[in-house]
């Protein structure tokens, strides 16, 4: 199956991948640019997998955890093209990305460890992962044991368990984990964003008073 594959919870990254197969990766490291770049990203990534909008299948977006302003724009571009070509919406959470990626180089050797991104205001979102199967493929080696949540971006977390401070997440491994689910036949998480705490902005209770 060919995906569309999209997450913008830190930086941009949109994909293209063919069952197993990134057949085409490409990011924008900034994370305040989401809404400038997202559709040409889009189209770069068609353009690079030689792949039209007709032959895609289904659209994966990452949903979080990430900052309100940037992981909106890629789920609304997600559920955007979703509806516009009727093809089914999937969700993966963006920290299993990251993992995704740590157990193809990294952690081999690691029973456990924790995937932290950067949740501003001097805060961070972690992740813990047990690894189940260092022989399977990475889509399939570990299993997420606690979050995402919340932290102080001091704070002296499961110190006894190896840290990946990540800056990155590849929409390509969001494609990856969607086909292991589909081969596994395993549930995804539903379609809803993972800010973990509330936007900056609210909505106005009206007028103030005029004293």
């Amino acid at each position: 199956m060919i995906r569309l594959c999209i997450d913008t919870s830190i930086g941009t990254s949109v994909a293209v991948t063919d069952g197993s197969i990134i057949r085409a990766e490409v990011n924008e490291f900034d994370s305040m640019r989401h809404a400038e770049v997202i559709g040409d990203l889009i189209r770069a990534a068609c353009d690079a997998a030689g792949v039209s909008h007709h032959e895609i299948e289904a659209v994966v977006a990452g949903v979080g955890p990430g900052p309100f302003t940037g992981l909106r724009v890629g789920l609304a571009a997600a559920s955007a093209y979703s509806v516009g070509a009727n093809i089914p919406l999937l969700s993966v959470v963006s920290h299993d990305a990251i993992a995704v990626e740590l157990g193809e180089d990294l952690l081999a050797d690691e029973v456990e460890f924790v995937v932290t991104t950067d949740a501003r205001r001097r805060e961070i979102a972690w992740s813990r992962y047990v690894v189940l199967d260092p022989a399977a493929r990475p889509a399939e080696r570990f299993v997420r044991a606690d979050g995402p949540e919340l932290a102080k971006a001091d704070d002296a977390l499961l110190p006894h368990v190896p840290r990946i401070d990540a800056d990155h997440v590849s929409a390509g491994r969001l494609g990856l984990l969607a086909q292991a689910a589909f081969e596994n036949d395993t549930e995804l998480p539903p379609f809803l964003p993972l800010y973990l705490r509330s936007p900056d902005v609210t909505m106005s209770t009206g007028p103030k008073r005029v004293s």
